[in-house]
């Protein structure tokens, strides 16, 4: 166990794990020490000490479930803002009825203001917590001392955990902006690969068949020597083809460059394309893949569906990447799977993912394809 990476709040590599989170964030709970002796020592005693008991409780729950609720310090859930607002519910509640140590439960808002919201955003939250605490201070009779005390807790953490965010957040950027330009020295280099295979053996493998050509007439009289000619020509136009295919391969363009191109066609086809992306760019391999996907999708709207309008919709959330593709046309033929979509639907069930075509559900044509972000592993 790395304890290096349980201590920094999701760990060194910034992968956020939530586990990793929750492990990190609870070693502050140890203040909670101070509302908790309040209960024990009896200074809140009776039916009001069953409330204390009941709201530290919820309050616990609710704050750890807002810090293991984002995805990442980047991605929020849909229950991350309504835990947010519940935790700040109950620690202002608390801390406006029992006063005391009660005080520090607004500094555990705080911490969470930082680590969620925007900067902006947490500083309105800093300053509202530090309000809180001031007034609910003054409101119970607490000594200056212990006020002065845990409002310089909520400024100091305010701004400590805003720190960490935004590191964290640029840290991230920082590995997908390499990422990126790892990918994009990779294709690079696939099309050096390729320009070279094209222009150096390619040109000679169609010399080679060529030569052969001509001798295989010059050898009519020798029927042995105009058979080894013609297996010679037969390898070399056969070699001729597979760096064809292999430059083909190598010249693989990437999801954005088949937006465009399926941009091109479909208005040349007098189509009317409309393409939206959501999410983050795809990782290397799922590009690659929807960029086939892609080409295969828009080849068969132009061929097959008579259509005057295709939307095509790409949507990357970090856990699944999908593709639809949808026309308004009504296809000359009744649908059937061809070999095309048959290879698509294949590689892509081999990255893990499923591919549902058939009628769209009004009219037309419909391709999806959905794949699992594990597939860019």
């Amino acid at each position: 166990m790395n304890w290096a990476n349980l201590l920094t709040f999701g760990g060194t590599r910034g992968d956020s794990s939530r586990y990793r989170r929750l492990f990190g964030i609870s070693f502050g709970m140890i203040y909670l020490i101070f509302p908790l002796a309040e209960i024990v020592t009896g200074e809140v005693a009776g039916v009001k000490a069953v409330w204390a008991g009941l709201s530290l409780v919820a309050f616990v729950l609710s704050y750890l479930a807002t810090v293991v609720s984002p995805r990442s310090f980047r991605e929020r859930t849909p229950s991350t803002y309504p835990l947010l607002a519940l935790t700040t519910t109950l620690a202002v509640g608390a801390a406006l009825v029992f006063g005391g140590g009660w005080l520090s439960l607004p500094v555990y808002t705080t911490v969470l203001f930082s680590m969620i919201l925007s900067p902006r955003r947490a500083g309105f939250g800093i300053v509202a917590m530090l309000g809180v605490v001031v007034g609910c201070g003054l409101l119970h009779g607490n000594d200056a001392t212990s006020i002065a005390i845990l409002g310089l807790q909520v400024v100091t953490l305010g701004v400590l955990f805003i720190g960490v965010r935004n590191t964290r957040v640029l840290a991230q950027q920082l590995r997908d902006a390499q990422g990126e330009v790892a990918r994009l020295a990779a294709a690079d280099e696939r099309l050096r690969i390729a320009r070279d295979l094209h222009d150096l053996l390619g040109h000679s493998l169609s010399l080679i068949v060529l030569k052969s050509e001509l001798a295989g007439r010059l050898a009519e009289d020798s029927p042995r020597v105009s058979k080894e000619i013609q297996d010679i020509e037969s390898v070399a136009r056969q070699a001729l083809t597979e760096v064809r295919e292999a430059v083909t391969g190598y010249r693989q363009r990437s999801l954005p460059e088949e937006l465009d191109n399926a941009r091109s066609v479909l208005r040349a086809a007098g189509v009317e394309p409309q393409v939206r992306i959501s999410g983050t760019p795809l990782p290397g391999l799922l590009d690659g893949l929807f960029g086939w996907a892609v080409r295969e999708g828009t080849t068969n709207v132009v061929r097959h569906a008579r259509a005057r309008r295709c939307e095509i919709g790409v949507t990357y959330d970090g856990e699944h990447a999908i593709l639809e593709i949808m026309d308004d046309g009504q296809g000359k033929e009744p649908f059937r799977l061809g070999s095309g979509l048959q290879g698509l639907t294949e590689r892509v069930r081999g990255a893990g993912g499923t591919v549902e075509v058939g009628p769209g559900a009004r009219a037309g044509f419909r391709l999806r394809v959905l794949v699992p972000a594990g597939a860019a592993a």
